[in-house]
């Protein structure tokens, strides 16, 4: 109910109104000397903080009330200053005999002593500072850890470590936690089990059995380091880091939501991402060109289209005519773009304050709206991306037939108007001779002297809505009659009537956009014709006299208005469907609107010599348009399009752009303020401007956030949980770090590197602590099961992504093409709403690496999915790791590793065709990099002999040693 509405009612007798002055409504009381002051900021704003603020602020104002300030207890009547008694405020927080006091309706009321204070308060004068603002506080304020700035701090050097331990800060750090936690690391990995762990955690690949032998036999001290360095530098190391990023920043490849229509050229932002991270390109430029690419990037393709970014999102494009639903859309639209790039950039969810001061950390309403403002002017869409030489080359080729069409052009218009001249001039002569009335939507009948046909067309030349170009027209019934006295329609299914003629087809549909035609006078036969003509073969030949069809005719369905229908059309008939001759047209008939009365008398007048010149001008313009079309065109990318959007912007109180709260402007984001100095544009100043201020202020080495979310991130992916186990939530509802140390020094590291990932991964690949074995320890495990203090290297489980390309490779299919276009593992289909069915069967085009996949938005990839790939309607900084019956069936029985399973059989007779021993061998090389123990070897040869060699690649490739990395 409205409060307001309440208190008028009720008429109280005291209650102050909106005219009454401050200075009399904060009288001073006479205050007796048992009964203590009441002090506003002590005493009072604590209880409204705690109870009504989280409903009744000026961001929610629930009740159409906001106790933020005194300004809406006095305008609404809300209290009477000095006497309680009559203070809608007391009524509300107090209970009513035996029932619960209305207010708060949510958590827990007021208490005896709480109601008390409020009370000698209102009695005391309900003294209110002005300058006194009170807003519900977060849980977390300006000290939050992640907030504070970075400290460089390395630990001191232990005695009692081993000496490989001492060397790498990062070992000393993990090292003191661990003796904390009473724990102690475990040893080095075997050989086999550190190549395995890191090619798979660099490339998602595995070694080829030749990489594993030679590392395994080198036993000198600079092995492992060229392992990582070679790693570093294969292509595919930017793949797998691509996934990630690509997880992180959600990228996806169709628009989401209702219609959820795949994106086909948003493949370039991916390729993007892979390429900047082979080239180790430092990480706060990355960030700077995926928030300004189409500025600092203008007329360099490869950098511009690091902007879409923006766009990569779910993008509701239904569209609403309602105003205010085409508002809440848009605003529903900028604040996925606030979200995803507080979350991925800054670890925090800026989101939250969409409609009111975060609850947990020190995050306003005023901060989420200047992002806002900041990306108002971004819109989803494609438009042309390419650099100055291919825009100029382009034109070079384009101006001289862009003028000889021009040419062309106008010496037709200047044709017809000279024969539109004669035409008005003897409009009304040809205009006496249109006797019959126009054509019907709802009926157009012709009569004929009888003649004989076993087959009837109607060939049309121009439709209602587009008298030139016949685009599609609609009939619904179409009748062929008999002549005599018994004369029946032949037309009809039951009466041996065939229809044939082209339906409209959607495009990238399985079936047709109308249904066929049948001529059995039911609505459900509407056809929507894309030729120019419609052939009824009949039974047998038949003597009519008679055509009568229609496109919306009233005793099929309700007239509708909406039709293209037929407006001029010839009827012809053939007694052998070889030879046709004319029984009817419409050239008597008035014209159906006046944009056919003009073509009529155009036709009409235009001579034969005009009509010859007309036909050269149509086949040289057709010429001039087929060189043009023949051109290729500018690249066009799905990086979005910039509109103007120069403010004013408000804040939504509670999100709804219909109820606007105080001006905001673009800036940085204002808790960070004693740490990164806060910048403010305004908002008049060009879109562009304000984002990049905000990527200067995100990479800014004085912002905490940015580097310490993005080391956590590299942990992340090496460790299998980051030290911060949320990796793109730093705040109050995330988790804590493990090692906050040990994170600052990774994130100073990260800035003293110059943003270069590739050095942190150095750093982190060659500690002990990356090295250890993971084999478990029960002692170890009672303490820390989870190993978050890094007592051994956690195991896990491939990546669905890993686990495909890995089958491939094992099995020598995988397809190392890199970027461009992807490939579909679904059927795509489209008509208004989006479809994608899973294939059964997959062919070599899909043989390439997964990251390359068509990656669209509620998509279902069988084994992929079953492995917890993520749906990309969401940013996945942290990939599930789920363990179900799916899994087991799909890898057992899918088509695909059916498939892989006799690939993999024909590649073990190729390169193993001796005894079974040495197929075995080598078998276990290619799928788990070792050699097979002598028991192994027995079972699998006597397997092979029952059962055969794909059946026993079956069981390979259905191994848990397959895809678990230790």
């Amino acid at each position: 109910m409205k409060i307001t509405e309440t208190i008028r009612k009720r008429n109280r007798a005291g209650v102050l109104n909106g005219s009454v002055s401050l200075a009399l409504l904060f009288f001073s009381l006479q205050v007796s000397a048992d009964e203590q002051a009441v002090d506003f900021a002590r005493d009072v704003a604590p209880i409204l903080e705690s109870h009504c603020l989280r409903c009744h602020s000026d961001n929610i104002q629930k009740g159409e009330l906001s106790l933020s300030t005194v300004k809406d207890l006095l305008s609404k009547g809300h209290l009477s200053a000095g006497n309680p008694d009559t203070s809608y405020l007391i009524d509300m927080i107090s209970p009513d005999g035996d029932a619960p006091p209305e207010m708060p309706k949510e958590g827990t009321p007021l208490s005896d002593q709480e109601r008390e204070t409020i009370r000698r308060w209102i009695q005391q004068g309900a003294v209110w500072p002005e300058a006194i603002v009170i807003k519900e506080k977060s849980k977390a304020g300006r000290d939050w850890w992640s907030l504070q700035p970075l400290k460089g701090v390395e630990p001191q050097l232990d005695p009692t470590l081993p000496a490989a331990w001492q060397s790498n800060p990062i070992d000393r750090f993990i090292a003191a936690e661990l003796k904390v936690q009473g724990l102690t690391p475990s040893g080095p990995a075997n050989p086999r089990d550190l190549i395995y762990r890191a090619t798979y955690d660099l490339t998602g690949l595995p070694p080829t059995p030749e990489e594993t032998a030679a590392f395994v036999a080198d036993h000198s001290e600079q092995a492992y380091e060229r392992l990582i360095d070679r790693l570093l530098a294969s292509p595919r190391y930017g793949e797998q880091w691509g996934r990630h990023w690509l997880d992180v920043i959600r990228f996806g490849e169709s628009r989401g939501f209702e219609r959820n229509q795949i994106i086909d050229n948003l493949w370039p932002l991916r390729d993007y991402v892979i390429r900047s991270i082979n080239e180790d390109k430092p990480f706060d430029l990355l960030i700077r060109e995926h928030l300004t690419g189409d500025v600092i990037g203008k007329d360099q393709p490869d950098v511009e289209i690091a902007a879409a970014f923006l766009v990569a999102g779910p993008y509701d494009d239904v569209g609403n005519q309602d105003a205010v639903q085409a508002a809440q859309i848009r605003a529903n639209t900028i604040d996925e773009i606030v979200s995803a790039t507080s979350e991925a950039f800054l670890g925090l969810t800026v989101g939250c304050a969409r409609c009111h001061d975060h609850k947990f950390d020190p995050i306003l309403q005023q901060d989420y709206y200047s992002l806002y403002a900041t990306f108002a002017g971004i819109h989803h869409g494609e438009r042309e991306v390419a650099s100055a030489g291919q825009r100029s080359s382009r034109q070079a080729i384009l101006q001289p037939l862009t003028e000889r069409r021009d040419q062309l052009t106008k010496e037709k218009t200047d044709l017809q108007t000279g024969i539109a001249a004669r035409a008005d001039a003897k409009a009304e002569e040809h205009a006496a001779k249109w006797t019959r009335p126009p054509a019907s939507r709802q009926e157009t009948i012709e009569t004929f002297a009888p003649v004989e046909a076993k087959a009837v067309k109607l060939l049309v030349l121009a439709q209602e809505m587009n008298p030139i170009h016949i685009t599609g027209y609609r009939i619904d019934e179409f009748e062929v009659w008999t002549a005599g006295e018994n004369s029946r329609n032949v037309a009809l299914a039951k009466n041996g009537g065939v229809a044939v003629g082209n339906n409209r087809v959607a495009q990238d549909a399985a079936g047709a956009y109308g249904p066929q035609l049948t001529i059995d006078g039911q609505y459900s036969a509407r056809w929507v014709a894309a030729g120019n003509e419609l052939v009824i073969q009949l039974r047998e030949p038949q003597t009519i006299d008679r055509i009568i069809f229609s496109s919306d005719r009233p005793n099929l369905a309700p007239t509708t208005g909406d039709a293209n229908f037929v407006s001029e059309y010839r009827i012809l008939a053939s007694s052998d469907g070889e030879k046709w001759t004319e029984v009817a047209n419409s050239n008597d008939r008035k014209p159906v609107n006046d944009a056919h009365r003009k073509l009529r008398l155009l036709r009409l007048e235009t001579t034969e010599e005009e009509r010859q010149t007309q036909a050269r001008l149509d086949r040289e313009l057709a010429e001039v348009n087929k060189q043009i079309a023949a051109i290729p065109a500018l690249p066009v990318w799905w990086v979005g399009n910039l509109k103007p959007a120069p403010g004013p912007f408000h804040l939504f109180l509670g999100g709804s752009p219909q109820r606007l709260g105080a001006p905001v402007t673009a800036s940085s984001l204002s808790f960070l303020s004693e740490v990164a100095p806060k910048y403010q544009i305004e908002n008049v100043r060009p879109e562009a401007g304000r984002r990049m201020a905000l990527a200067e202020w995100i990479v800014s080495p004085q912002n905490p956030l940015t580097p310490r979310v993005l080391a956590n991130r590299v942990w992340h992916y090496h460790f299998g949980t980051g030290i911060v186990e949320t990796p793109s939530d730093f705040g109050y509802m995330g988790s804590r770090p493990t090692h906050p140390a040990l994170l600052d020094w990774l994130a100073l590291q990260l800035q003293q590197n110059g943003w270069k990932l590739k050095t942190l991964h150095r750093q982190i690949m060659l500690s002990q602590t990356y090295r250890q074995s993971s084999d478990t320890r029960a002692e170890a495990a009672q303490v820390d099961a989870d190993s978050r203090y890094l007592w051994r290297f956690p195991p896990r489980r491939l990546a669905a992504e890993e686990i495909r390309d890995s089958l491939l490779q094992i099995c020598g299919k995988l397809n190392l093409q890199m970027g461009g276009p992807g490939y579909r593992m679904y059927q795509y289909l489209s008509d208004n709403v989006s479809t994608y069915i899973p294939l059964d069967a997959f062919g070599p085009e899909t043989y390439r690496r997964a990251v390359y996949h068509q990656n669209a938005r509620a998509s279902r990839i069988d084994l992929m999915t079953d492995f917890d790939s993520p749906d990309c309607a969401f940013a996945t900084p942290r990939r599930a790791e789920t363990t179900t019956p799916l899994q087991a069936l799909t890898m057992l029985n899918h088509q695909f590793t059916l498939d892989l399973a006799n690939a993999l059989s024909e590649r073990l007779q190729k390169e193993a065709p001796g005894p079974t021993d040495a197929t075995v061998e080598r078998a276990f090389a290619l799928c788990f990099g070792r050699a097979p123990t002598q028991a192994e070897s027995a079972s699998c040869g006597e397997f092979i002999q029952a059962h055969g060699l794909p059946a026993f690649c079956r069981v390979m490739l259905n191994t848990s040693e397959m895809i678990y990395v230790k």
